[in-house]
């Protein structure tokens, strides 16, 4: 549960005289007692098994209508015998393929339906399969997740399993190639002796997926993937009466599959500390200690996690204080507890500044963690922790499936603890811990020997190439055009698709054939979006509220978002942004960082700064309890950051570890190259895509510069509210006007930007960046299109649906489905108020890098010409797209990021009611027109970061200019 935090230190006053001037609120800290947040966190369900064993929980919301299903199967990684890891993570690739009743893929009828949330993800205790369909489709999901519960086998094909192997260590490769990518197999390793079920990764071993049979993965299904084996809820507009009909009808025919008894683990126990240090790529050394534990339902678990998030979960934790703030001897620090079904590891970081001495680092880091453990946490450390979970909670519950909804909540406590209502139990435990018991079991078990792990900047050693990637592992998030309302190429996950559907062909729907069990059900008719009414107010000094309300939780959300981002970043400047925005939770007149962080935990109040290309945003998640407190305090780091010099020097330390590490990340190089190639230096894009900027600027920057860009852009004639919230905008305009309608514009001269500037002339080429040691290469190609943000982007959109924003796009499945050479291929365009790009992103095995390149542009050569947008596809991505807009709008969140869509591309208030009816006109030929007209394959610009001694003499075989620069 607990995750890395920011560093913060106290700060002395240092702020433009205007700024100076305005009048903060006062301090307040009239927060909710966790027992009342507590008492709110409620997933009533009604429960049925099966004759076959198939456990049911039944979950009713009403509020938007769609319901997600989630199928749990109680195997993982920790199930596999010797010689065959890997195995569950690669069935489950298996399992995207098709059934019997449903040949060609999972994911095309739930494309046609409009299905969201939807992927599948395995870990060491389980494997789990879940969607969010609209109502009228839920037959369909269950027809299809029985059919590959209970028929499945006859359409595993050798085809296929040769594929998937290829696609799992194609994912292997990308997990490597990051910093730090090989950690976790030298955990489990150092904590886990030889035959436990937790001492192999997930993503299994090279040689054993290489070797997997036909046989062996048709075996493992039949034993371990049996109805009496798995759980599965569904959650939102659905009742129990018809959910047992429907699930009866469908599930009831599986017959029950052999007995399983997960794997049993004991907690190991070193008998002797060890100390280990590896070399990588990577810009900071890191400082690793771990410990095994208990696992998930254990009584100490709760404690455990309250012991990890006081030392290094808090942003005001015990590390933070002492290795980030006051001794500045560490630009990151971190500690958390993973917790499995058997065990849980408890693992403490910290990330070396450069310059110090990471002996020094690591004996302050383990007396930091023995003064912990004599002294215990204090009460008000306690209850903050408990506040902020239980805010995390609430916040998650606000989804009905996907990743962390409720039904994630019901079937981890049905499926670990026999106990859908678990979760209650965790919650309940969090208020109730103690000071003296957090203490107690931090010392049980942080006494015993340690595992210090050290990775070093140097050479790796030589290793397996598909070494495993930390954390639970799934079909890939995957990138597809945004629709108005999205950040650009947001992931949303899906599904691994069946082999054969390559370049140039079509991705329908399954024919609904009568099999064995009958045609595929069809889907009834899928009500349009409701989307809410939008409302707008103004404070009395002129700012615009712009509100919609949500009141599925006790939640409300605000961006205070002002017309700057990268885009207003000073070109001879790049990164006074960044900077600035950093340092606003840094201090303000009345509060210094500690106060600041502690008053968050305090209210279960999560305040965070950032930007995108043409908007800078500081951002309120809160409990709406608390709302009024903490306004204030968002108002207070809005209006009054004091840019303290030793705050910033601090921060600008941070900032340029930030960018030491970009530059050792594929992906972060490669987004740090391609938009000065395509936009030049002139143009507001023409930036590096992270908004760091270079280290040269960074080390030069004063507090003065960073109040001047303060002044400039974030300022109340530069900036809207928007707010999605449970209350009425009534009763919260009081409240904002209370924290921001005093609010006054300085008199230093408002920021602009212009848009006029010329950009470089399209030409094809390649730039090659050498990262040596690289087993993937990472492709970002791009050009410019003739369009903005404003113009109407929804039919170039849904035609590269077809082409790269979708899973089944042409694309990715050459690369991935057909040739096996990548995780995942997907592009479109970017929208951005001026000038749209068009980027495709491809990370490839190494060896296949210029024949990546080569089949990319005859995909797409291929649709630009002969081969257009199929009236399958039309119908496929159209249909999808109608039918998936309410469970796009789901939470309150997504329909804040509507709100803003609207407002920064000048749409109309009903853009999205009227959206359904946009893409129903569409027709094949309008798609190709679109695609056409914007996308010029001749154009592209292609940043290739890889081993250029490997990858140079593919890239010369292609026939392109190729240059050669370096990572900056």
């Amino acid at each position: 549960m607990t995750r890395i935090l920011s560093a913060l230190l106290a700060t002395s006053l240092l702020v433009a005289a205007p700024l100076a001037a305005q009048t903060a609120p006062a301090p307040r800290t009239d927060a909710a007692p966790v027992s009342t947040l507590v008492s709110q966190v409620n997933i009533p369900y009604e429960s049925f098994t099966l004759p076959n064993g198939l456990r049911v929980f039944v979950h009713t919301d009403r509020k938007a209508p769609v319901v997600a299903v989630s199928v749990w199967y109680h195997v993982g990684s920790k199930d596999e015998p010797k010689g065959k890891t890997g195995f569950a993570h690669l069935f489950e690739h298996l399992m995207f393929n098709g059934s019997e009743n449903a040949p060609g893929d999972f994911f095309a009828p739930l494309q046609e339906v409009g299905a969201t949330d939807f992927n599948g993800t395995t870990w060491f205790d389980r494997t789990n399969y879940f969607e969010t369909v609209p109502t009228p489709a839920l037959e369909r999901a269950l027809f299809l997740e029985s059919d590959r519960m209970g028929h499945l086998l006859g359409a595993v094909t050798q085809e296929n399993l040769t594929n998937q192997i290829g696609v799992v260590q194609n994912e292997k490769r990308q997990g490597d190639n990051e910093p730090y990518g090989l950690v976790e197999y030298a955990q489990l390793a150092a904590l886990f002796p030889e035959g436990h079920p937790y001492r192999h990764s997930t993503i299994g071993s090279m040689a054993d997926l290489t070797g997997a049979s036909l046989e062996d993965v048709k075996n493992w299904f039949r034993q371990k993937y049996g109805p009496n084996n798995a759980v599965l809820v569904l959650a939102g507009d659905v009742d129990v009466a018809k959910a047992k009909a429907l699930v009866t009808k469908y599930f009831g025919d599986i017959p029950a599959g052999p007995k399983v008894t997960p794997a049993a683990a004991t907690v190991p126990t070193l008998k002797a500390p060890v100390a280990e240090t590896l070399h990588d790529r990577v810009a900071t050394t890191r400082l690793y200690r771990m410990w095994a534990v208990p696992g998930l339902t254990d009584k100490d678990s709760v404690p455990l996690d309250v012991a990890a998030t006081v030392l290094g979960g808090l942003s005001s934790s015990r590390l933070d204080n002492a290795l980030v703030r006051q001794e500045k001897i560490a630009v990151s620090v971190s500690a958390g507890l993973q917790s499995f079904e058997r065990i849980g590891m408890f693992e403490v970081t910290a990330d070396v500044k450069p310059g110090v001495d990471p002996a020094k680092v690591a004996a302050r880091l383990d007396a930091v963690i023995a003064d912990f453990l004599k002294t215990g946490p204090t009460a008000d450390e306690v209850q903050r922790v408990a506040t902020r979970e239980v805010a995390g909670r609430i916040n998650g519950l606000e989804s009905v499936g996907g990743f962390g909804g409720k039904a994630v909540a019901l079937a981890e406590g049905a499926l670990y603890a026999n106990d859908a209502d678990f979760y209650k139990k965790q919650l309940a435990a969090l208020a109730a811990v103690t000071p003296a018991q957090v203490k107690a079991v931090a010392n049980k078990w942080l006494t015993r020997p340690v595992y210090a792990l050290t990775v070093a900047p140097g050479e790796r050693k030589a290793y397996e190439e598909a070494a495993g990637v930390t954390g639970q592992h799934h079909a890939p998030a995957y990138y597809r055009t945004p629709r108005a309302g999205e950040k650009p190429l947001a992931p949303l996950p899906v599904a691994t698709l069946a082999e054969g559907q390559g370049a140039g062909a079509a991705a329908p729907a399954p024919a609904a054939k009568p099999g064995p069990r009958g045609k595929i059900p069809d889907v009834g008719q899928v009500p349009d979006l409701t989307f809410p009414r939008i409302e707008r107010a103004r404070l009395s000094n002129g700012v615009e509220i712009v509100y919609a309300q949500r009141n599925a939780v006790p939640l409300t959300r605000v961006s205070v978002s002002f017309d700057a981002g990268n885009a207003a970043d000073p070109k001879t400047g790049l990164g006074t942004q960044s900077l600035t925005l950093a340092m606003l939770d840094e201090g303000t007149k009345t509060r210094n960082s500690v106060q600041i962080a502690e008053e968050q935990e305090r209210l279960g109040a999560a305040i965070s700064a950032g930007q995108s290309m043409d908007r800078t945003s500081v951002n309120l998640s809160a409990l709406t309890p608390n709302l009024a407190p903490s306004l204030d305090l968002l108002a207070d780091i809005v209006r009054n950051p004091a840019f303290d010099p030793q705050e910033v020097e601090r921060l600008r330390g941070q900032q340029l570890a930030r960018i030491s590490s970009e530059l050792t990340q594929p992906q972060g190089i490669a987004a740090r190259a391609l938009y000065p190639l395509l936009y030049g230096p002139a143009y507001p894009y023409g930036v590096p895509q992270t908004g760091t900027g270079g280290p040269d600027v960074v080390k030069s920057l004063k507090p003065a510069d960073l109040a001047a860009w303060h002044d400039a852009w974030m300022r109340p004639d530069k900036a809207r509210i928007f707010v999605v919230s449970d209350q009425p905008l009534a009763a919260i305009r009081p409240l904002l006007e209370r924290s921001f309608g005093n609010w006054t514009a300085p008199a230093a001269a408002a920021g602009t930007k212009s848009f006029a500037a010329a950009t470089p002339p399209a030409r094809e080429r390649i730039v090659l960046i050498d990262r040596p040691q690289s087993p993937q290469s990472f492709i970002a190609g791009g050009a410019l299109t003739p369009l903005k943000g404003s113009d109407k982007l929804e039919t170039l959109i849904v035609a590269n649906d077809a082409l790269a924003g979708n899973f089944l796009g042409r694309i990715n499945m050459d690369l991935r489905e057909k040739k096996g050479w990548s995780y995942g291929v997907f592009g479109g365009p970017r929208r951005m108020v001026g000038t749209v790009p068009f980027v495709i992103s491809a990370p490839v095995q190494s060896n296949q890098t210029g024949p990546s390149i080569a089949a990319i542009r005859a995909d797409m050569a291929e649709f630009l010409g002969p081969k257009g947008v199929t009236p399958a596809e039309r119908d496929l991505y159209v249909t999808g797209r109608v039918r998936e807009l309410s469970g796009n709008f789901e939470t309150s969140g997504d329909v804040l990021s509507g709100l803003q869509t609207i407002d920064l591309y000048g749409f109309p208030d009903d853009y999205y009611v009227k959206l359904a009816d946009t893409y129903r006109a569409m027709t094949p030929a309008q798609l190709d027109t679109a695609i056409r007209a914007a996308v010029k394959p001749g154009a592209f610009t292609w940043v290739v970061v890889g081993d250029a001694a490997k990858v140079k003499p593919q890239l010369d075989a292609l026939g392109l200019p190729v240059e050669t620069a370096t990572a900056k």
